[in-house]
């Protein structure tokens, strides 16, 4: 099997990945591909699993697949949570910057479940080590990651419900693959921190106004430039951020 283009599950069943699965594992050179391809595991992460939890020892590096999303959330001690930010295909969850003991700050749940590629997180700290093109890779994708958390934190404090509403569905419609957003109301008002009962209104009134369609358990993009108009400067703001940093990973 050449490894440049494929990493092997482990659970018999003969089933592979492939790399470009995930746009941050594709950005890789073959040769760097290779060093990680013999320690890579396919896993299926079932909508609603955690990651890991605050305080947890983050040993396994999670990179997302195909439609695969994952949110980093950040908890308050009465149990509210909102999300600090959005990990798909484009990225990786877990173990990107530290060596050495890695509490998680947050919490990480899977959102819209999928396959991902899974590594322990000493193998890809080995890799960075010795291989300053995929360490600059990763450290640049680091920096997009803090990135959207800061931008997250301007959008919850300064946009009003609706614009950061759209704000979220853009981001993932650019990683769902397709139309369709698979994500339940009841999901959106957590990442976002509002009440369902304010999240039912403005997906009412973006449906109205033919930007979006709702659905039992999803969302249908319908107007995609219609959306982008009627989210916040975040969303851009993210996304070219992230684009000057990783030419190399498109979403």
């Amino acid at each position: 099997m050449n490894t440049s283009l494929f990493a092997q599950p482990d659970d018999g069943s003969g089933r592979t990945v492939p790399r470009r699965a995930n746009r941050l594992l594709g950005a890789l050179s073959a040769r760097d591909f290779e060093v990680l391809a013999p320690h890579l595991e396919r896993v299926d992460l079932p909508r609603g699993h955690v990651l890991f939890e605050p305080g947890d020892d983050v040993t396994t590096t999670y990179f997302p697949c195909f439609r695969t999303m994952v949110s980093l959330l950040v908890a308050t001690r009465d149990g509210r949570e909102v999300e600090a930010a959005t990990i798909g295909r484009e990225g990786a969850v877990g173990g990107i910057v530290s060596e050495g003991h890695k509490p998680a700050f947050g919490r990480a749940v899977v959102r819209i479940g999928g396959e991902a590629l899974a590594i322990p997180t000493s193998h890809l700290e080995a890799a960075k080590t010795g291989s300053p093109r995929f360490g600059d890779l990763f450290s640049r994708y680091a920096d997009a990651l803090l990135a959207q958390m800061m931008q997250s934190v301007a959008c919850n404090a300064l946009h009003r419900a609706e614009e950061r509403a759209c704000r979220w569905l853009l981001a993932t419609h650019d990683r769902a693959g397709d139309k369709i957003i698979h994500l339940t109301q009841e999901s959106l008002a957590e990442m976002l921190g509002l009440q369902r009962t304010t999240v039912t209104a403005v997906t009412s009134a973006l449906q109205t106004r033919g930007l979006i369609r709702n659905f039992r358990g999803g969302v249908e993009v319908i107007d995609r430039a219609g959306l982008e108009r009627a989210a916040c400067e975040c969303y851009r703001a993210v996304e070219d951020h992230f684009a000057k940093l990783l030419p190399e990973v498109d979403v």
